[in-house]
């Protein structure tokens, strides 16, 4: 039961601050009412507090005793660009941005761990509380590294949270091997010679070049990758002519996708393959092709001397009940993977238990179950006790 975890006042603390921050989402880079909020706690707390790193990151620093092994506890803090159709009091007050993935509640559990942990934290050594801007695709990972993150606050080893409705509710899974894939971005521009509809023969035609590349492009998983390792590779962009003028055939066609691999291999093997696909049909076609493949987010592969970490930490804190060694990796990216490719990493996933109607992630009728949020901060305890006991 959440109580054996936290006190009721402390719950209604950090579930009326989670719902603030769901009505009040903030998109990546632009999370300043958080990230104000964030670091004013972290300083009431007593925590040394750095602003500015990826222009609205916070790092809360605790440290204890003599030892010095330091560890990095990440939250996301951004939202989505969707709108908000849950019709909860604490719904979304922006228009077109909600919190459709939880990052409100993973901000809410890893203060509320700093703030526990300063009152009753017996270890010895740093944590760096890491409340991170711009998960969703717009690369804040990578720009906390790039403007120094691991030269400022060294780590021994990351540790990253993210919740899972239909998981039972306050259940962890700490897994090793590949949890996340990697997610990058691929563009193929088809260029012909324009012509009047009514007579192809007089130019070279992007579209039908690129109905072809459309039919090949799922052969590529389905023929070329080894079927024991998961790949996807999807269009996911079309653009091509003018509904104004159907009878004439456009000079150009441009696709966009996504692809997806838990492994260095397969990710190279899908950005050779694109773009051979593309430029073999643009050949049998007569005309050119442009192709360019974008790696954004490396897939999120746990250590295993860090997982097994998380798991001591959850059977001791939470209970063996609420422990999974096993659990699906999933397709979708994170960019914690920016720390945990660096460092020995750990994501785990904390169960919220049923899933509201239509209310998986990245939809309209989301909400994080703020019943959920003693077992996170009781986690994030954990680990530290683990890692720095």
């Amino acid at each position: 039961m959440p109580d054996t975890f936290m006190d009721a006042d402390t719950l209604a603390d950090l579930t009326t601050l989670r719902r603030d921050l769901h009505a009040h989402p903030e998109l990546g880079f632009e999370e300043h009412r958080t990230a104000a909020i964030v670091a004013a706690r972290l300083k009431a707390a007593g925590l040394e507090v750095t602003t500015g790193l990826a222009g609205t990151g916070v790092v809360g620093t605790l440290r204890r005793g003599s030892g010095n092994r330091a560890i990095a506890l990440r939250a996301d803090m951004d939202a989505l660009a969707m709108p908000e159709e849950t019709g909860l009091p604490y719904s979304s007050t922006m228009p077109g941005r909600m919190h459709a993935c939880g990052h409100d509640g993973h901000t809410t559990m890893l203060l509320g761990a700093a703030e526990a942990l300063v009152e009753d934290g017996a270890f010895s050594g740093t944590v760096h509380f890491v409340f991170q801007p711009a998960e969703e695709g717009r690369g804040g990972g990578a720009r906390m590294i790039a403007e120094g993150f691991l030269e400022q606050f060294p780590v021994d080893a990351a540790y990253g949270l993210h919740n899972m409705p239909g998981l039972d509710l306050g259940v962890v899974a700490a897994v090793e091997g590949p949890q996340l894939a990697s997610s990058d971005s691929w563009h193929v521009t088809f260029r012909g010679i324009g012509s009047h509809g009514a007579k192809p023969h007089q130019g070279r035609d992007a579209v039908t070049a690129a109905a072809q590349f459309l039919g090949q492009l799922h052969g590529i998983v389905a023929r070329e990758v080894d079927p024991l390792e998961p790949a996807v590779v999807s269009a996911c962009a079309l653009e091509a002519g003018d509904f104004a003028a159907l009878n004439v055939i456009p000079e150009q066609v441009r696709i966009g996708g996504t692809a997806r691999a838990y492994s260095a291999g397969v990710r190279d093997q899908l950005e050779e393959a694109i773009g051979r696909h593309a430029q073999g049909v643009a050949a049998g076609y007569g005309i050119t092709a442009e192709y360019q493949f974008t790696r954004r987010i490396p897939p999120v592969v746990n250590d295993p001397g860090a997982t097994a970490t998380a798991q001591a930490a959850v059977r001791a804190r939470l209970g063996e009940a609420h422990l999974r060694t096993a659990f699906p990796p999933s397709t979708a990216g994170d960019d914690f993977a920016e720390f945990g490719s660096r460092v020995p990493g750990c994501y785990v996933w904390l169960g919220m238990g049923a899933t509201r109607e239509n209310g998986q992630h990245h939809n309209t009728n989301y909400d994080f179950n703020d019943a959920c949020i003693p077992h996170g901060v009781a986690f994030w305890q954990a680990v530290v006790a683990a890692e720095l006991g």
